[in-house]
């Protein structure tokens, strides 16, 4: 989920799934993940250090299809709720406190739930 103001967002968005057309998302993820900042360059960089085939590279990057997936994502995105990534669910229920405490009172709640149903 690219966030709008963050300005290689998109462009990020669309090369992961660029490399995912020659196998590569998860790699290509968690070195976008491992850079210490994005921009055109270092995009670049990571699909040239993954050996992809620049010119399909360059083509998927660009293509109306990895764009008409990223928006339906988006649109996904927008229709389940989530605003900002990442975003977790346990059984639909996001934690109002995202720490260890918020997780377990939920995930508590809910194996209490089947438990009052058996």
């Amino acid at each position: 989920m690219p966030l709008r103001f963050h300005q290689s967002a998109d462009l990020a968005a669309r090369a992961a799934l660029a490399a995912k057309e020659q196998g590569k998302f998860w790699e290509f993820h968690d070195k976008l993940f491992a850079a210490d900042k994005l921009n055109p360059d270092i995009i670049k960089k990571i699909a040239l250090d993954l050996k992809l085939d620049m010119a399909r590279f360059e083509k998927d990057l660009n293509s109306p299809r990895i764009r008409a997936r990223l928006e339906k994502d988006l649109l996904d995105a927008q229709k389940a709720g989530v605003t900002g990534t990442p975003t977790v669910y346990i059984n639909g229920r996001t934690p109002k406190q995202r720490n260890l405490a918020g997780f377990q009172n939920i995930i508590d709640d809910e194996l209490k739930k089947l438990k009052n149903k058996k």
